[in-house]
């Protein structure tokens, strides 16, 4: 159980505080509700490309990194599809260099056209040598687009492509920051070895200031269900032939997606996991195979990739996956083998409830999805699925119709 007061200040920024006096460090994170989804779909990039630009100085703070780490501090960032969150780890006596760093680059960043080119060439560079120029680089650039026609989740966080960053401009940035980046479109956790009376004084102090602004209302157009199966062949100059299959799951508010979160457990999750034992260990097909779920917040998708040893046909290799997914449509799982992968995963989220950092980006992630408080009641929700909910949800996943699959065969002389 992670315990925390919440309060919110003027402008509308939310603020929830974990007190946990056994360590002595801090933890600012404040995380903003924008991610890839809420890009214009001839703009992609912008959420990450801001991730980049956040740390490129603000009004008052021109260099970002140099006070961070005067006061001990560690900082990152990430964005996904749905989100954009920054964090920073310091000694709690150092807590108010968070607050100050943290606040001035949302009330203000510098945007300087050299920023703006220097992070832009970062973003480009990063485009090219990870989704370009790296064996299967580009699944995410190929898959989304089949699984989604409609959807904004059918661009990468990268971007649909790179002209897109390369030709983004000061005025596109600057709406993007007035759009997103205000005080009513986020929520800042604070935790570690702080009180709260403290960090309400911090708050109002540093966020305060800041003015309000209208939050935005996202209208996205939903997906509509996947009518026939979708696939692609690439030819590519990879080591070896590799599949993946994606099918359309569950949104994370469903409670579907607990029942797909363990199904990839059932799958996949370690050595005596049924893709694993079977098609790695017993048929020899595979030399790794996965599965797992996006968890995005609007639907996401399951994915099975694998990659064939190179004896074995893909045709074979599909029909062998295939095979296994259709035994959880039919055949209802033993409990002792479901209560394995609850046990698992009720490890893992007791480890999620020891770490300061862990807590406070769960307590920010499940305020933004309605209630910070809904994290300390997911492992009941894990609990509460039963051999039927799986096999139900499997029959309503493993369908023809509702996959996407990209095939990779390797041709060491793709140009």
């Amino acid at each position: 159980m992670v315990s925390f007061d919440r309060f919110t200040l003027a402008n509308g920024l939310r603020v929830l505080v974990h007190q946990d006096n056994a360590t002595p460090m801090a933890v600012v994170n404040i995380l903003y509700d924008v991610g890839a989804r809420d890009e214009n779909p001839d703009r992609t990039g912008f959420a990450h490309l801001f991730e980049h630009l956040m740390f490129g100085g603000s009004i008052n703070i021109p260099n970002f990194d140099g006070p961070s780490q005067a006061a001990g501090a560690q900082n990152n960032a990430f964005t996904t599809n749905d989100i954009t969150n920054y964090y920073i780890t310091l000694p709690a006596a150092n807590l108010e260099t968070a607050f100050w760093l943290e606040s001035d680059r949302m009330l203000g960043l510098a945007f300087s056209e050299k920023s703006l080119d220097v992070q832009r060439n970062v973003v480009c560079e990063e485009f090219k040598q990870r989704y370009l120029n790296q064996p299967y680089g580009d699944v995410w650039l190929r898959l989304r687009p089949m699984a989604y026609q409609v959807h904004p989740y059918r661009w990468a966080t990268i971007g649909k492509e790179l002209a897109h960053i390369e030709h983004a401009e000061m005025d596109d940035v600057k709406n993007f920051f007035a759009t997103y980046y205000t005080p009513s479109n986020a929520c800042l956790v604070v935790a570690g070895n702080v009180e709260t009376a403290e960090v309400k004084e911090l708050a109002e102090k540093w966020f305060g200031p800041i003015p309000s602004a209208k939050k935005h209302r996202r209208c996205l157009p939903q997906e509509p269900e996947q009518q026939a199966a979708r696939r692609e062949t690439v030819r590519a100059d990879v080591p070896q032939h590799a599949i993946y299959i994606a099918f359309h799951g569950s949104a994370r508010h469903d409670d579907g997606y607990y029942v797909v979160d363990l199904i990839t457990d059932l799958l996949s999750q370690g050595p005596s996991s049924r893709l694993y034992r079977r098609l790695v260990k017993e048929k020899e097909l595979f030399s790794e195979i996965n599965a797992y779920q996006t968890g995005s917040i609007d639907r996401g998708l399951l994915v099975v990739e694998g990659k064939p040893l190179p004896n074995v046909s893909m045709e074979v290799a599909e029909e062998a996956i295939w095979q296994e997914l259709a035994l959880l449509c039919t055949d209802p799982i033993a409990p002792y083998e479901l209560e394995t992968v609850k046990n698992k995963m009720e490890s893992t989220m007791v480890f999620a409830e020891m770490a300061i950092l862990e807590k406070a980006m769960n307590l920010a992630y499940f305020e933004l999805l309605g209630d910070a408080n809904w994290f300390n009641d997911e492992t009941a929700r894990y609990l509460a699925v039963t051999e039927t909910d799986i096999q139900r949800q499997a029959q309503q996943l493993f369908r023809k119709e509702n996959s996407s699959t990209l095939i990779y065969l390797a041709d060491n002389h793709a140009q």
